[in-house]
């Protein structure tokens, strides 16, 4: 008997449905580093950046408990990153007019103008990514169980 794999022996996975897993897995590591690489070059993190865009699509008004539950974040981190984000000029925060202890945040102009330009950046690159996407979910489509698919 030859060498078998230890994941043949005690997964219900084969060869393919690994493969749509990388697949799938190295697409989002690409757009990630480009994501970086984009806010960097609008001056942002990409944490900064992806605040910038949950208050330009979030709930309205976007408190900062909001903003905190879109970003995974603690409520004190969502406030530091407001801070600097507001020094920048990019996030205005204002008091809530129907709770006393919010705030609301909206976009300056500046910040909805650098919003804009990195979200087509961004969405180029999400394009760029969605062959090999696309590729990678029907290859695990294909290798999913009946009962899964759907």
């Amino acid at each position: 008997m030859g060498f078998v794999h230890p994941w043949e022996r005690s997964l219900p996975f084969d060869p393919e449905r690994f493969a749509g897993l990388a697949g799938f897995r190295s697409a989002l590591r690409h757009f990630l580093a480009a994501s970086e690489a984009i806010s960097r070059g609008g001056g942002i993190t990409a944490q900064q950046y992806q605040a910038l865009l949950a208050i330009g699509c979030g709930p309205d008004p976007m408190t900062m408990k909001d903003l905190a539950e879109q970003l995974l974040l603690q409520q004190h981190a969502a406030t530091q990153m407001v801070n600097r984000l507001e020094k920048a000029g990019l996030v205005d925060r204002d008091p809530s007019p129907t709770d006393r202890r919010s705030v609301v945040l909206t976009l300056t102009d500046a910040g909805g103008m650098l919003l804009a330009d990195l979200a087509e950046q961004h969405l180029a690159e999400m394009l760029k990514q969605e062959p090999h996407l696309s590729r990678s979910l029907r290859r695990l489509k294909q290798t999913a169980p009946d009962r899964e698919q759907g």
